[in-house]
């Protein structure tokens, strides 16, 4: 084979491996120093022993897997001022004030949005709820791909992240967040990143090499 056809094919595959490498948590589920690490920082934000005990739940449950956190929200019509930001500030003002640096921790621990968009009508199907007078009235909803729970952890607990929450308590009248791990996700960039490297290099070798040389 030669240098061109090796290199046609090494580089994708080494760029594949480097972004499976960034995108993947190989580290294991959480372990239990890892788990009391964490709790004791989520202790020292000020989170109520309910708190602790749903997200002490969560860690100790850990697969090592990514997770979806799902996200459903209802925007405040009238939010309250807050500390740090301007009076009179509109709801989604405040939200992206809470996710001006959240994004940037968010990305370059490959955890990103995957679905984002406004409501269009009130819930359809509503069961086990019905006595809530506010529970089919929505504004937009979210899906948030999380690369692991240990990296949920690390950003939810970072001083910057944790001292903007008022911003976004601030902008919401209620919302419902809670995590998931894909079965199925036909959107996984893994996947669509490895099916088109694999074509760009399956194309690549076909257009430089002579057809009497493929071989």
């Amino acid at each position: 084979m030669s240098l061109r056809r090796t290199l046609t094919w090494a580089l994708p595959a080494v760029a594949y491996a480097a972004f499976v490498r960034w995108y993947t948590d190989f580290g294991g589920p959480l372990d239990d120093d890892e788990i009391e690490m964490y709790l004791a920082r989520f202790d020292a934000l000020g989170y109520s022993d309910v708190e602790l005990d749903r997200v002490g739940r969560f860690m100790k449950t850990d697969t090592g897997r990514q997770v979806l956190m799902m996200n459903v929200i209802d925007y405040a019509d009238d939010p309250p001022d807050v500390p740090g930001a301007e009076p009179g500030e509109s709801a989604a003002k405040l939200m992206d004030r809470y996710m001006q640096h959240m994004y940037a921790e968010l990305f370059k621990r490959a955890c990103h949005p995957t679905l984002m968009g406004k409501a269009v009508g009130d819930a359809i199907d509503l069961v086990g709820v019905d006595d809530l007078e506010t529970a089919e009235r929505w504004d937009a909803g979210a899906v948030f791909r999380w690369r692991s729970r240990r990296t949920f952890c690390d950003i939810v607990t970072i001083p910057e992240t944790t001292g903007r929450h008022e911003f976004k308590v601030a902008a919401l009248d209620k919302t419902i967040s809670y995590p998931t791990e894909p079965q199925l996700n036909l959107g996984d960039p893994r996947a669509l990143l490895g099916l088109f490297l694999l074509a760009a290099a399956a194309l690549g070798d076909l257009l430089t090499t002579p057809t009497g040389r493929r071989r």
